[in-house]
């Protein structure tokens, strides 16, 4: 499980079609092997990797990861967003994003917005289902408020912080970007599903289903 808080912005050094290798630093600090780093929100496992100022780690990938994300399309040189799993106690600071991948927008604009930059993304109908304003979603594995939405795009607004600090601002429109939608909305509608799409969501619904205090 990750926050959707970036911890470092590593750089790709070589990017095969079953392995990633990425320098990195700040994410090797307690790394060992079989530890899950999420790579532009991609959960992968780390099976070989050396600690250094910078050091480098390399994760397998596969078939599913290539086809849900775009970690097929990296090249040497390219900075991805790095997330150490959250440790347990750990403080949530942004929300509950597994690094599963529901699927690949892409980027339509880009609006400065006095120091905020508004970043307009399109989606697929079957992720635009769970986008709400003012709700979470997971761009490039960074942890992210709606600020508008419509039919088929939503928009978020980075503040200069987190500007400098995550690699949305240099994509360009037409650069694609991992999507994963925020968990609870598809529970919620699974529930619903099962219930034959009968009743309203109540509180004490919420509740029964685990979802309250």
């Amino acid at each position: 499980m990750f926050t959707g808080i970036v911890e470092e912005v590593g750089t790709v050094v070589s990017a095969r079609s079953d392995e990633l290798v990425v320098r990195a630093s700040t994410v090797l600090e307690g790394t060992r092997l079989g530890d899950s780093i999420a790579v532009n929100g991609v959960c992968l496992t780390v099976v070989t990797f050396a600690a250094g100022a910078p050091g480098w780690f390399a994760v397998g990938l596969m078939e599913e990861t290539l086809r849900r994300s775009n970690l097929g399309e990296l090249r040497p040189g390219d900075r991805v967003n790095l997330e150490r799993a959250m440790a347990l106690g750990g403080r949530m600071g942004g929300h509950l994003v597994q690094g599963h991948i529901d699927g690949v927008g892409r980027v339509l604009s880009h609006t400065r917005e006095r120091e905020a930059l508004r970043i307009r993304f399109s989606a697929p109908a079957e992720i635009m289902r769970y986008i709400v304003e003012k709700g979470f979603i997971a761009v490039d594995g960074a942890s992210l408020t709606v600020a508008e939405v419509d039919q088929s795009s939503f928009a978020v607004s980075l503040v200069n912080f987190t500007q400098q600090h995550i690699t949305l601002p240099e994509k360009r429109p037409g650069s694609t970007v991992n999507l994963e939608a925020d968990i609870i909305g598809k529970y919620v509608e699974r529930l619903l599903g099962a219930r034959g799409g009968q009743g309203k969501v109540t509180l004490e619904f919420l509740a029964e289903h685990g979802f309250g205090s």
